[in-house]
């Protein structure tokens, strides 16, 4: 998948596994984003996974609830 559909999915993820709200996960994503938590992910699409976006998303709630 691309950067932005790996942003999405763990965006998606944070909402349906911690039962969280659209809005507060995006703004979780892009704290994330913006403390360069996903700038490997930019620089090589390959770690880009379904695998990853779940270990992501579970990174990203812990640290930016």
């Amino acid at each position: 998948m691309t950067y932005e559909e790996h942003l999405d999915e763990v965006t998606t993820l944070i909402t349906e596994k911690y039962d969280i709200a659209d809005d507060a996960a995006i703004e979780m994503v892009m704290l994330a984003q913006a403390d360069d938590f996903f700038t490997g992910h930019d620089d090589d699409e390959s770690i880009c996974t379904l695998d990853r976006a779940h270990l992501d998303a579970k990174a990203v709630f812990k640290k930016y609830k």
